[in-house]
């Protein structure tokens, strides 16, 4: 549910966008992001850098389009958004507090988190969310300078690179369990 909740601004950006200008997409996710920082605190969770992140990029964004400039174009809105995203990604890995470690910390037990390998799972799963991001900025920026592409590849794209950055959050800490789970209790040695 949670994975859900994360991108779901995203996810209702990119429909709207289909559907709707590009102002009225984009505050949509603005106050999408922001419903789901509200969820978050109420139920006892941290403001996380993304979420908040994300509610500034899409009100900046809409403002700017509203009040300043609205000639953008779709493609050029979806790679602004695109840049935002990995901004933040980038400055949570240059701060040393990986953006997945504020998700992470919420659902282990005390214990758990101060693992070595804890902090190392959330810079690779934070990694693998740059990584994704950096494909969907490749296929916007495809689209921008290759006009004759067409329009449906910088959304599978994006799509393909947005699930897959999903599926290895939801893979990695597993195998991480798997692989380094707790050791057997040791038997005491019988005289």
């Amino acid at each position: 549910m949670a994975s859900f909740l994360i991108i779901a601004p995203f996810g209702a950006f990119a429909m709207l966008m289909m559907v709707t200008s590009i102002a009225i997409s984009l505050f949509a996710a603005a106050a999408l992001s922001f419903g789901v920082v509200v969820w978050d605190v109420v139920r006892g969770g941290s403001l996380k850098m993304l979420a908040a992140g994300s509610v500034l990029i899409f009100s900046a964004l809409g403002c700017y389009i509203t009040l300043v400039d609205g000639n953008w174009s779709a493609v050029a809105v979806r790679l602004a958004v695109d840049v935002g995203l990995l901004s933040i990604v980038l400055l949570s890995l240059a701060i040393r507090l990986p953006f997945t470690l504020q998700y992470a910390r919420e659902v282990v037990d005390a214990e758990t988190s101060k693992l070595p390998g804890f902090m190392k799972a959330n810079y690779i799963l934070t990694w693998a969310w740059a990584g994704a991001f950096v494909l969907m900025l490749v296929a916007d920026m495809l689209i921008i300078y290759m006009p004759s592409l067409p329009l449906w590849i910088g959304f599978a794209v994006a799509f393909a690179a947005r699930n897959s950055a999903v599926a290895f959050t939801k893979w990695y800490p597993q195998y991480r369990r798997a692989k380094y789970g707790a050791a057997k209790p040791v038997e005491p040695l019988k005289p």
